[in-house]
């Protein structure tokens, strides 16, 4: 008997244990989580991904109508204020005086107007008296002339009585001026920036006291290309989405006629409920705009997130009956979150955008509503966001 031979029972009672820890070569693998849309025809428009920020479409500093000392500063840095709230006040001394001044150059022209008005009384009933007298011996054209003098005097003393109360009057009305906008105000309910006088600094008329910022008219302005912009039509819905990920909806308000010489860009302003930013909305917050640029057509049209990339170009994987069904794909255009479908798919075909990163070829499939668990991109893999997050993937 040979040493083979007695050691073969060995190897087969060897195999028999090692045998039950090897799994079967087609044993059963878990089915792998996806999320699903599908595909469908839609109207479609290009659209062009252009960087906005938020403006404020009221924005005043604040100036001072009147020139004076500042007696208070009613606000501070950021303080939120009601419109007409009380932002500084001057001091008004000298405006008090000078109205009770005026007040009383008033009173002292009318009693000039009356005493010239009695005057120009007398020189009348003078000339009158004379003038009965032509027809007679008694008649001096002498005393006729002095009578008339007499009587332009009195008629100029008057004048000037009442131009010196047209004058106090509008001294009388300088002064309120002065009283009345001493108290410098908010001219709409906004935020304070930044406040530009302390008590006791000298204001000139025109000097600005703080600036606000109506955080009630806000909106979105971009710079879009000159040669898009006469194909975007006023009102037109464009979607927004700040950094944080915030969807917004925006209407194109007015795309404004001046271009920049260095950008050749034009600004476009978009109006819209920014209540979606809730507490991060604030003046120069960057938002991605997917501005339209072509008229809408019917296209189908492919989740962005459906797409996978391949050294032979974009995949998207079709839930075919459970199992998953990898289609090459040749795209358009960027359209919002969706890019066009110019061959490779089929209207009604349900693609995979979630969890697609991992699926392998004839990989069974369960489909799950929201993200899957396990199912999502592996950090730092590519997806058509990042690899073109400002163009569309050149067609295969």
């Amino acid at each position: 008997m040979t040493l083979c031979s007695l050691l073969r029972p060995l190897y087969f009672m060897l195999a028999l244990m090692v045998l039950p820890t090897v799994p079967p070569l087609f044993a059963q693998e878990r089915p792998a989580a996806v999320v699903t849309e599908t595909v469908e025809e839609r109207a479609l428009a290009e659209t062009l991904p252009v960087f906005g920020q938020v403006v404020a479409s009221r924005d005043s500093a604040v100036a001072s109508r009147t020139a004076g000392i500042v007696d208070e500063v009613a606000v501070l840095v950021g303080d939120r204020v009601a419109e007409g709230a009380t932002l500084a006040v001057l001091d008004t001394e000298l405006a008090q005086i000078e109205l009770e001044q005026a007040l009383a150059d008033i009173a002292e022209a009318r009693a000039g107007i009356a005493v010239a008005e009695a005057q120009l009384g007398r020189a009348e009933d003078a000339r009158d008296r004379v003038e009965g007298l032509r027809n007679t011996a008694s008649f001096s054209s002498a005393r006729f002339d002095d009578a008339m003098s007499d009587l332009a005097a009195a008629t100029g003393e008057l004048n000037q009585a009442r131009a010196r109360l047209l004058n106090a009057e509008a001294a009388e009305q300088r002064a309120r001026y002065t009283l009345d906008r001493a108290r410098i105000t908010a001219p709409f309910a906004g935020v304070v920036l930044s406040v530009a006088a302390d008590p006791g600094q000298f204001i000139s008329v025109g000097d600005p006291i703080a600036r606000i910022i109506d955080i009630n008219a806000l909106e979105i302005e971009a710079q879009v290309p000159s040669q898009f912009a006469p194909a975007i039509p006023p009102g037109v819905t464009v979607k927004g989405v700040s950094e944080a990920g915030q969807q917004l909806d925006l209407q194109i308000r007015a795309i404004l006629p001046t271009e920049s010489v260095s950008t050749r860009t034009r600004p476009v302003r978009l109006s819209g409920d920014l209540d979606a930013l809730g507490a991060t909305l604030a003046v120069g917050q960057s938002i991605t705009l997917q501005v339209p640029v072509s008229a809408p057509r019917a296209a189908l049209a492919v989740p962005k997130d459906a797409l996978v990339q391949g050294a032979q170009g974009w995949t998207v994987f079709v839930d075919a009956d459970g199992i998953a069904e990898p289609r090459p794909v040749r795209i358009g255009v960027a359209m919002g979150d969706r890019f066009e479908v110019l061959s490779g798919l089929a209207e009604g075909d349900a693609v995979v955008v979630r969890g697609n990163e991992r699926l392998r070829p004839g990989q069974a499939l369960q489909a799950v509503d929201g993200a899957p668990g396990g199912g999502a991109p592996e950090e730092g893999a590519r997806t058509p966001d990042d690899t073109q997050s400002r163009a569309a993937p050149q067609s295969n």
